[in-house]
């Protein structure tokens, strides 16, 4: 009877699997685990679906952020090696997922990647991907929130340069330049802080230029900029410790949305020591 139970998830916690692997061998893996992990249960589930789901994102969690921790290249698509272990199945996921996706999927972190996939691709709730990720719903919406906008950002650019447009942003809040603030924001510009963030005096979410033009005139005088995986970013240090990351979407020109990071975790996965 479990395993009947078992076998009509299987498809499902198979493809959750391989959008958050981006392989299809991990993934089978990741599966036969969550299976093991069953049988070891004594308690009957209420909700199976929603527990096997549980317990493949954390199984994949796991798997990234140890792939992550020995800086792993993921398995490619455009070329895989002779022996790969099933490259039907790596076709058929490159096929359905899209490479350019698996390319985006990759250069986020392992929370972000995990909210995005959940929510985005297979409608987890956003409770359900809190307890998966350790954080509070609002967290987990944060974090799918931000991963949403990361891969927006890495989609094809049409001519614009979005670091010049942030590193002039930079220079004209460093040289307190109000009415150069106020041109590279984008009007209906928003800036949205995590929990941690918002806790050193921030506010969860900001809108409009003319107030947050306001909010780094002068500002900024520590910030560093970086990038993230091809999304402009500034590192704010103080000592040898890093704060906060600010990061940027910019479009035709413009800044739309600034996310401000300052949760440990966020910030070790972001921009992990050297």
């Amino acid at each position: 009877m479990l395993a009947r139970e078992f076998e009509a998830q299987r498809p499902r916690l198979t493809a959750v699997a391989q959008r958050m692997l981006g392989s299809a061998g991990e993934a089978e893996d990741a599966v036969q685990e969550a299976w093991l992990r069953l049988t070891r249960q004594d308690d009957r589930k209420d909700n199976l679906a929603a527990w096997l789901t549980t317990v493949v994102g954390r199984i994949c969690l796991d798997m990234l952020r140890a792939r992550a921790s020995r800086r792993e290249e993921p398995m490619p698509f455009t070329d895989p090696p002779v022996e790969a272990a099933d490259p039907e199945q790596e076709a058929l996921l490159a096929d359905s997922v899209g490479l350019a996706l698996l390319v985006v999927l990759e250069s986020l972190t392992p929370t972000e990647r995990l909210a995005f996939v959940l929510h985005d691709m297979f409608a987890v709730s956003f409770d359900d991907i809190a307890i998966v990720v350790g954080r509070s719903p609002a967290a987990a919406r944060q974090l799918a929130s931000r991963a949403r906008r990361r891969v927006q950002a890495r989609e094809p650019e049409t001519g614009e340069r979005p670091h010049a447009v942030v590193e002039a942003f930079l220079a004209a809040s460093r040289g307190g330049d109000l009415g150069a603030l106020l041109e590279l924001l984008d009007p209906d510009v928003v800036m949205r802080a995590d929990e941690t963030a918002a806790k050193l005096g921030g506010r969860g979410e900001t809108r409009g230029a003319e107030v947050i033009a306001a909010f780094f005139n002068g500002r900024a005088q520590g910030a560093r900029m970086t990038d993230l995986a091809g999304v402009p970013a500034a590192l704010v240090i103080h000592g040898d410790e890093l704060k906060l990351i600010l990061s940027f979407t910019v479009e035709d020109g413009r800044i739309t949305v600034i996310e401000a990071i300052a949760d440990p975790m966020d910030l070790a996965e972001l921009h992990p020591p050297r």
